[in-house]
């Protein structure tokens, strides 16, 4: 069994194993240790590699085969949904409450367990955000946050992290209306990460890992400025 490898803080951010090198139980673990700051962060999404961890674990490093992925144009809208689209209540911002979003999806699931979304998780993404990396697509109602979520953009892919919400269809339209956002900012991919019941419901497909970093080196410029969303 490959011993996993431990990344010190005080490495190169770029000093990640290959992806290819991941686990295959648990599926996709990568690397231990390293830090979360903006360098090593943005180098290890253009690598298909992302950090997920509980409270008192080390910082711990993925990259799931198969990956969970979402095609702009191949996003699915229900009936439902789309009457929710229309709920004159309903009203989409960008980047307007990132921290109340991570904050918000840092919060117990009503189906109990913990979070990953540590303080220091928070931090991190807040300060990617502050720097023009990590975005939120938010839905508001009568002047409240109601649902949301939060991702990293580097080129023309949008690394998907967290969603939340608190009325009913309020995050998929924050993911519907954000979509349309990336669309027209000529974004060719979604990262879903892990593929799951809700995203798959609105068209997230899954597709071997190789085949995935393929498209990063096609669509995922290397990190050196952050594009402006403001």
């Amino acid at each position: 069994m490959r011993a996993l490898r431990w990344l010190s803080p005080t490495a190169s951010p770029e000093a990640f194993p290959p992806a290819s090198e991941a686990l295959t139980e648990p599926n996709g673990l990568l690397a231990a240790g390293g830090d979360l700051q903006p360098t090593r962060l943005l180098a290890a999404y253009a690598r298909g590699i992302f950090p997920w961890y509980e409270e008192g674990q080390p910082i711990l490093w993925w990259s799931p085969d198969p990956r969970a992925v979402l095609w702009p144009d191949g996003l699915k809208v229900s009936r439902s949904l789309r009457r929710s689209l229309n709920n004159p209540r309903f009203e989409f911002r960008v980047d307007t409450a990132f921290d109340s979003v991570v904050a918000a999806c840092a919060e117990p699931r009503h189906y109990g367990g913990g979070t990953w979304i540590t303080t220091d998780v928070a931090r991190a993404y807040g300060h990617l955000h502050q720097l023009g990396w990590a975005h939120s697509f938010e839905t508001w109602a009568d002047g409240t946050l109601v649902g949301g979520l939060y991702g990293v953009a580097i080129g023309r892919v949008f690394f998907g992290e967290s969603m939340f919400t608190r009325a009913t269809d309020a995050s998929k339209v924050a993911l519907v209306r954000g979509i349309d956002f990336l669309r027209e900012r000529r974004f060719a991919l979604i990262d879903c990460q892990v593929a799951s019941a809700h995203v798959t419901s609105l068209g997230a497909v899954t597709m071997p890992r190789a085949t995935f970093l393929r498209l990063l080196a096609e669509f995922c410029d290397p990190p050196d400025t952050a594009p402006s969303w403001r």
